[in-house]
């Protein structure tokens, strides 16, 4: 069903929303009402009563646990191009989740990036979901040449590799999340068919300009609303969603690893899946499962070559 097909909703009114980037139903379904007001330039009792039209339109209200079943038989999942991880995380990257991976430079996380960007293009019998990718960078680490060598290794044209990747440099916070905002105005222009969203990485920039106790605040409810959108936006697409994290170094840990992921409470309850990612001797990397809804607690060790993510060899 199209917007204009709601009652009550005219050519003007509809142009105004598709401007503002509420393209679909589910976009005005899962929008706050004064902010769709304010974005589209309408009266917040109009802007209420076409979220409400939309939310029934497409039933969003309670559903039986056989429904929620039906909603998750349609995930798809990308390989990470390692069968050892793939197993670790339930069989590869899920569509309609978060997937954060945290750890120290040269952990992994990035790599891992490049290569769900380029496998979620490969054919679903060989890991992929033949759709796109929307890659968001916050610390300048998308290279064209690593994404090239990693689409020639599992037997894709590198150029038409770039070509499927929409690549966002973001250079604040609030740029980085208008980018995310900006994503169904992306996919209704240039068609796209979304299946993953790359955020590398997530924190970056927050711990750049909210420095202090006295903004903690303030940052974890930008960040706490960035998360929320790029949930919306897999529920939305059918869509992955992958993020990397920073780490820090807690001073309350006295014995073990001390290392956490930063973002406190607010990247942990919104991910789905988090990994732990660290360095091995010489190419391996090692993946620890932090927190899945239904999987174990498990590590799994994988390798990053020339050719991309792989299994480590015997």
């Amino acid at each position: 069903m199209e917007i204009e097909e709601l009652p009550g909703v005219g050519s003007a009114i509809a142009k105004k929303l598709k401007e503002a980037g509420y393209y679909d139903l589910m976009a005005l379904a899962v929008a706050n009402p004064d902010a769709m007001a304010a974005d589209a330039g309408i009266g917040e009792a109009t802007a209420k009563k076409l979220v409400n039209l939309a939310r029934s339109k497409l039933n969003m209200e309670f559903a039986d646990g056989i429904d929620i079943l039906k909603k998750q038989e349609t995930m798809g999942r990308i390989t990470t191009g390692s069968k050892a991880l793939d197993s670790l995380i339930g069989g590869g990257v899920e569509t309609q989740t978060i997937t954060e991976a945290f750890g120290k430079y040269g952990s992994g996380k990035t790599q891992l990036a490049i290569q769900l960007a380029v496998n979620v293009q490969l054919p679903k019998e060989k890991g992929g979901l033949g759709g796109n990718c929307v890659f968001i960078d916050t610390e300048n680490t998308f290279r064209p040449a690593r994404v090239m060598q990693v689409a020639e290794a599992v037997g894709l044209d590198p150029k038409k590799v770039l070509k499927n990747i929409k690549v966002g440099r973001a250079y604040s916070s609030d740029h980085q999340l208008l980018l995310v905002e900006k994503i169904p105005e992306l996919v209704q222009k240039d068609n796209l068919n979304l299946k993953i969203i790359i955020v590398d990485s997530l924190i970056a920039l927050f711990r750049a300009e909210y420095v202090g106790r006295g903004t903690l605040a303030d940052r974890q409810q930008k960040i706490n609303r960035l998360m929320h959108a790029l949930q919306r936006l897999a529920d939305r697409y059918n869509a992955a969603v992958y993020v990397t994290n920073q780490v820090m170094a807690r001073p309350d840990i006295f014995f073990g690893d001390p290392t956490t992921a930063v973002g406190g409470n607010v990247v942990g309850h919104t991910a789905t899946y988090r990994l732990y990612l660290r360095k091995a001797k010489g190419t391996k990397r090692i993946a620890r499962l932090i927190d899945s809804p239904s999987l174990p607690e498990g590590e799994a060790v994988f390798a990053v070559t020339e050719k991309g993510i792989v299994d480590v060899e015997d």
